[in-house]
């Protein structure tokens, strides 16, 4: 049984890897069209474009690996089926319980490795990526220390201590240099918005520096006539696709300690946990179609069906996150219940099967 195990396994994974490079060039090949685009605002070139298609790319494994593996197994499972040696297999005693189990335990593997990438690779190279790609469009001078996140806007540096999501700023210092690089203002605001195109500044302190003395007033709002980039800002925020399972949830945490809304980190966190089991059980659902009425359908038939339940999954996924957020959804119902529709078609086909 264990060499039915390899090789039934071996099918399904080489099935999976095919599918998966087939779909990460096609993705790839789209990101980098519309990337194109920007190439030559500020200072980002075609290399640099390349490169971050480049760094994108296991983010994007992660998100179709469930496809993936849908269409590999029913190329890997397929060509076993059409060289009857499933039919084989079932004559010599081993039972479709027993073939499952083979695949699962292929699954399993391809489920580790999934992990890997959407919870070590993933958050690494798109943080890279992103921020690469931002720091080069904006055409501004940036950094983020321990301290915050610092930026040079003409002849004023910026610390700023807390960056929110929506354009939101917490804990913002400007300081504003003449042309013989004196200090001339001193300014703290609690608060900062990014609306109508201009920021807003709420909960004011300046200090002005003259050669009489420092005046000091308190302002509670004002305009803020900087070029700093929003874009730039979201990069270094806590985008929910950029963070690992584990920093999501320690970032709902901090928002729910602070009163803060958390649904649409909260259904990023759940969609997460869930695409990993969604991977075994697209791979379950490939075993009906291969036993059942697809068993003498042609690989190109296979392949069009299983593009066409992966697709409806994705949409279904996407719809579900969004009226999570809109209409306040339970966070786990949403990003579980596809996965949980398709668990029962598997269910329901497999048990037909038998």
């Amino acid at each position: 049984m264990r060499i039915l195990d390899l090789y039934i396994g071996r099918a399904v994974i080489m099935g999976t890897v095919v599918v998966m490079m087939v779909l990460l060039t096609l993705l790839g090949f789209l990101t980098l069209m519309d990337e194109l685009s920007d190439v030559g605002e500020g200072r980002y070139q075609t290399g640099d474009a390349f490169l971050f298609v480049l760094l994108t790319l296991p983010r994007f494994a992660y998100e179709v690996s469930p496809m993936a593996a849908l269409l590999g197994g029913l190329i890997g499972l397929g060509g076993m089926a059409n060289s009857s040696e499933l039919i084989a297999m079932r004559a010599a005693g081993i039972s479709y319980t027993r073939i499952v189990l083979s695949v699962m335990q292929a699954g399993a593997l391809m489920l580790i490795v999934a992990l890997f990438f959407g919870e070590v690779v993933a958050p690494e190279t798109e943080a890279y990526a992103q921020t690469m790609r931002s720091q080069a469009l904006a055409k501004q001078v940036t950094l983020k220390t321990k301290y915050g996140f610092w930026a040079r806007d003409g002849n004023a540096y910026i610390n700023i201590r807390n960056i929110l999501p929506g354009s939101r700023l917490e804990d913002i210092y400007i300081y504003e240099y003449d042309e013989e690089k004196q200090l001339k203002f001193s300014t703290h605001a609690m608060t900062a918005k990014y609306e109508n195109n201009q920021w807003l500044l709420q909960d004011i302190k300046q200090s002005q520096f003259t050669d009489d003395g420092v005046q000091s007033r308190t302002i509670d709002r004002a305009k803020w006539d900087s070029m700093l980039d929003p874009g730039l800002l979201n990069v270094v925020s806590l985008n929910p696709h950029i963070l690992p399972a584990w920093g999501l949830y320690k970032y709902i945490r901090f928002l729910h300690i602070n009163g803060q809304d958390a649904k649409t980190y909260e259904v990023a966190f759940w969609g997460k946990m869930v695409t990993p089991l969604v991977t075994l059980v697209m791979l379950y659902l490939s075993l009906p179609f291969v036993f059942g009425q697809l068993r003498s359908s042609g690989i190109g038939q296979r392949i069009f069906m299983g593009a066409m339940v992966g697709s409806g999954f994705f949409l279904m996924s996407k719809a579900f996150s969004y009226m999570a957020v809109v209409y306040d959804l339970n966070a786990l119902f949403a990003a579980s219940f596809p996965g949980l529709l398709l668990l029962a078609a598997a269910l329901l086909l497999s048990s037909r099967v038998n």
